[in-house]
């Protein structure tokens, strides 16, 4: 028997591949397969299932496009619909794969259809479970997400059923495998690891400790955020189906010369740029929205651009295909094209171009008291800024700022010195500020982390508050 977890940082998601005497298994992939045909080809083994926990909200599942390739069939749990052929298991229905077995338990709460997987080893004990959104390590899934017209009391109140019935009966040696690890938005305080077992979990996750329905209800239900924009449409696009990544190349890894690449900025396209920030704030095509591939990429790409409007790219030399595919992780299917050359052919080319000021964090401190026009904008989650920001600072959340309305309060005269919490966050901000007409913008290179140390605090002495 062979478990590994394929862990992707940018999306905290978690595939598996399970092989057992030349027979494999997938579970939960990524939209982009070839990771699991190359693991199973240096294996030599044949693919024979395709497990899916549930539908997923936070990114688009590989389980159609792998099913094409392999053959295997796609297994969800009970009550999964979607528009294309699946098997639906039944609750307690057994897999075999190679000398182990993997079961299908019925687990609804975070959806309906959700499912976890109990794998049983060559002499039929209980190994592992693949736990999906129902089970993290700390936290369970939310209880708000693609389940019809129940709200969220409804679905933590078939959730408190099935941590009762199906998950705190487990022995506590089983590790648990789950589909996120911490940063993802599919729950609300995951813990650090991305394993764990029974045991650790009965002991350590609030959810698992002994009380009444009611009590457990509110745990899962208080301080629950809104979802990211972008889980509606993941969720719609692993119901119904969605493009070949290859036919998404074809389309979107065309190299674009100056001239049709202007075209398609005339036609209202995105220009999206996957530079590093600090690159990009040295120089970019006028109207550009910065989201590096360094950091959380997809999710902001998520949160922040539409599903329904073209996007020609801006990358560095190379990374043209990870863009693509890193984008189209979390559904995006009208990429039309790359600048060839990148950033630097439009310049070359003599064409307009736009910059960001960056600032370090001293400067801010020395500016603060002697600019009555100085305005600080923290964009940073609500969380994070209650937990100290600088005096006066005005709070507006990234994922906020895709509402022109909210940036549309700025005054002409206000120098806006953005900040998050290193750096990466900020420049997007100053991205879609600037694409607003907004130009009076300094970047603070390093953000709060640089900001807050003790040599910056005292230098701006009261303007700074701590909590």
């Amino acid at each position: 028997m062979f478990i590994q977890q394929l862990y992707t940082n940018c999306l905290s998601e978690a595939a598996y591949y399970i092989e057992s005497n030349g027979e494999a298994a997938i579970l939960d992939p990524l939209r982009d397969i070839e990771p699991y045909l190359s693991l199973s080809k240096k294996r030599n083994t044949t693919i024979k299932y395709i497990f899916e926990t549930h539908f997923h909200a936070d990114f688009v599942s590989g389980h159609i496009d792998l099913a094409k390739v392999t053959g295997a069939p796609i297994i969800y749990g009970p009550g999964a619909k979607p528009s294309y052929h699946v098997h639906n298991a039944k609750d307690g229905e057994r897999f075999i794969l190679g000398k182990i077995s993997i079961e299908a338990i019925h687990t609804p709460g975070h959806t309906l259809e959700s499912t976890c997987y109990l794998l049983r080893d060559e002499n039929d004990k209980t190994h592992a479970i693949f736990t999906g959104d129902t089970l993290f390590v700390g936290d369970v899934g939310r209880p708000d997400l693609s389940s019809g017209n129940l709200g969220r009391e409804e679905l933590a109140d078939i959730l408190y059923n099935t941590i009762q019935q199906k998950i705190l009966p487990l022995a506590d040696d089983i590790i648990v495998y789950p589909a996120h690890g911490p940063g993802s938005s599919c729950g609300k305080s995951l813990g650090p690891n991305t394993f764990s077992t029974i045991g650790q979990e009965k002991q350590n996750n609030y959810a698992l400790q002994p009380q009444d329905r009611n009590t457990f209800i509110k745990a899962v239900t208080d301080g629950l955020t809104d979802a990211p924009k972008y889980f509606s449409v993941n969720a719609h696009i692993n119901q119904k189906g969605y493009s070949d990544l290859q036919d998404l190349k074809k389309q979107g890894l065309q190299a674009l010369d100056i001239n049709s690449f202007k075209k398609w900025v005339a036609e209202d396209a995105i220009i999206l740029d996957t530079r590093h920030a600090t690159i990009f704030t040295q120089g970019f095509v006028p109207g550009s929205i910065s989201i590096g591939l360094e950091g959380r990429f997809a999710e902001w790409a998520g949160n922040i651009l539409s599903f329904d409007k073209n996007i020609i790219l801006v990358t560095e030399p190379g990374k043209e295909e990870e863009s693509l595919i890193r984008l189209a992780r979390v559904g995006f299917e009208k990429i039309q094209g790359y600048l060839q050359g990148g950033f630097e052919t439009y310049r070359n080319a003599g064409e307009k171009i736009d910059m960001i000021i960056d600032i370090e964090a001293d400067e801010l401190a020395m500016d603060i008291p002697h600019d009555p026009q100085l305005l600080v904008v923290d964009v940073r989650r609500e969380a994070e800024f209650n937990n100290g920001h600088i005096k006066n600072a005005m709070n507006l959340p990234l994922h906020l700022m895709i509402d022109p309305a909210l940036l549309a309060n700025f005054e002409d005269q206000q120098n806006l010195y953005i900040h998050c919490a290193g750096g990466y966050r900020s420049v997007t901000a100053a991205s879609l500020l600037k694409l607003q007409g907004i130009n009076n913008i300094r970047n603070v290179l390093g953000g709060w982390d640089k900001i807050k140390l003790e040599d910056n605090i005292k230098q701006v002495k009261e303007a700074v508050m701590l909590n």
